[in-house]
């Protein structure tokens, strides 16, 4: 049965190459549930575009002339907000500034393949469907552009720094992940004997950047993980994109782990495999944190810290850009507390206090 096209969601396609715009258009309008109703060569383009066709969606390039994504993205949402999906190069400034989107309110991000060909295409197709569906389902806010933070962030650098955490904060996001982690891990203070441990659905090596952008505004020094990493204290460690991370306990003390299984939940890294090995080794000394995304992926993980003794916490759905996630954390049993995301590092800070050896 063919799809009657008004019943489709409507698509704006933005970028400056007429490579992509023309296989962006191919890929949505075959898909049967999407439908282009314009294309744009710029930020300026795309803004004119979105006022004349009012899109239920945008896939927005970032890298462009006259107005980049990003100043179109931050327009968008303080006037007409609307799910924008970022398609960019992992490689050179486009992986950051992809990050940077994801904060001002764009909802995902898909990579660009680096080859061309139908196996490429066909992946590609693959991932923008799927990123596509959970940017339909999303909850978008007007985002008022932020101020520029001018204060240097000043890391101390006591003998803790270089200890084991005692503690430990596992932390799940997916659909509009970026934006909660922003609010969230620069308000964590550091001297606690705690370590962050983040799982962020996201393509390989835009991780990284995300890394880099969360350390540049938080007191905790945050990485990348590494296979064989310690887990030491007023650190905070991101999943690498396509591995899975684990604690696992060494002669030395607590190490993390990576691996590529199988995907569970339609994604790696996966936050229940990361949460299961927390309950593990930290117990009652761990909190789990479940951010909004869609899907299922950490609920089952935040069940075993609550029996384990830990504390449990789902982003409120308010605040959350798509509520899958946390609703299912609380209807798993989990989550002792529900919050909007400004609350969250309050009470990640207040139970970490409390828990914390004397």
């Amino acid at each position: 049965m063919v799809s009657n096209t008004s019943d489709l969601s409507r698509v704006l396609v933005v970028d400056d190459s007429p490579f992509f715009r023309r296989l962006l258009t191919e890929v949505v309008d075959g898909s049967g549930e999407f439908r282009v109703v314009a294309t744009a060569r710029d930020g300026m383009d795309a803004l004119r575009k979105v006022r004349a066709h009012s899109p239920d969606l945008v896939l927005m390039d970032i890298e462009m002339p006259e107005l980049d994504g990003l100043g179109a993205i931050g327009y968008i949402m303080a006037e007409s907000p609307r799910a924008i999906v970022v398609v960019s190069a992992h490689v050179g400034p486009g992986a950051a500034a992809a990050i940077r989107a994801l904060e001002l309110g764009a909802v995902d991000l898909v990579a660009k393949e680096d080859e061309r060909g139908a196996a490429a295409t066909s992946r590609f197709a693959e991932r923008l469907m799927i990123v596509l569906r959970g940017a339909r389902s999303a909850t978008v806010k007007r985002v008022s552009l932020p101020e520029r933070d001018t204060r240097e962030v000043v890391r101390e650098t006591s003998s803790t720094m270089t200890s084991r955490a005692r503690l430990c904060v596992a932390v799940a996001a997916s659909t509009g992940g970026p934006r909660a982690l922003a609010e969230i891990v620069p308000q964590l203070p550091t001297g606690l004997d705690a370590a962050v441990l983040i799982v962020q659905h996201m393509p390989p090596k835009f991780t990284r950047s995300l890394a880099e952008r969360l350390c540049s505004q938080s007191h905790f020094a945050v990485v990348e993980a590494e296979h064989g990493m310690p887990i030491l204290a007023d650190r905070a460690f991101v999943a690498p994109g396509d591995f899975h991370m684990r604690v696992v306990a060494r002669s030395g003390g607590l190490e993390l782990t990576l691996d590529q299984e199988p995907s569970l939940w339609g994604v790696r890294p996966a936050a229940d495999p990361l949460f299961s090995s927390v309950a593990h080794h930290f117990g009652a000394r761990a909190i789990g944190v479940v951010l909004t995304g869609i899907g299922r992926d950490g609920a089952d993980g935040l069940r075993q810290i609550h029996e384990a003794g830990g504390i449990g916490i789902a982003q409120d759905r308010e605040s959350a850009t798509v509520y899958g996630m946390p609703s299912a954390a609380l209807q798993s049993g989990g989550a002792r507390y529900v919050l909007p995301v400004t609350e969250i590092a309050g009470r990640i800070a207040a139970e970490l206090t409390r828990l914390k050896p004397r």
